[in-house]
């Protein structure tokens, strides 16, 4: 069989997307913070008091990497974590008012990062590029149903 072009499989694009993404975080954003953390204080600043599950749901983090990700922001300092009193399995989530700083650092280097990642890209290929990839990233998120697609 002959080689294929990885140009056309979506996966290695995406590989390849997630690779720069890293090199321009870790040179532009933080070496110290990563994109998932940023993420999760993202959501706490714009929701403080979500429960851990569904701090992770909104960023889209299983439970064992969300789980990761809140202790090492709690060990930082950036989020406090107090057992839910009605429920004592749960943890709610807040920032601190480091969490809040190091936020508005982040985000300002984030948005700088962006322009330059999608700097290849007029303003109108950007909103389609966007459109594309929230429609791929939706539909995807159907993939972790462990119910069969031919059985839904």
């Amino acid at each position: 069989m002959a080689a294929v072009d990885l140009t056309t499989h979506p996966g290695h694009l995406a590989r390849r997307l997630q690779q720069a993404h890293y090199l321009l975080w870790n040179t532009m954003v933080s070496e110290e913070t990563t994109s998932p953390q940023f993420a999760v204080l993202n959501a706490l600043v714009a929701e403080p008091g979500l429960d851990q599950r569904t701090a992770g749901e909104r960023v889209g983090l299983d439970r064992s990497t969300i789980a990761e990700v809140v202790t090492r922001l709690s060990r930082r300092g950036l989020v406090d974590k107090v057992r839910d009193p009605q429920d004592g399995r749960r943890f709610m989530l807040r920032p601190t008012d480091d969490g809040e700083r190091a936020h508005r650092k982040l985000a300002l280097r984030a948005a700088r990062m962006n322009q330059v990642f999608l700097g290849p890209l007029s303003p109108a290929e950007q909103a389609v590029f966007f459109d594309l990839l929230r429609r791929v990233s939706e539909a995807a998120e159907s993939l972790r149903d462990p119910v069969a697609p031919a059985a839904r």
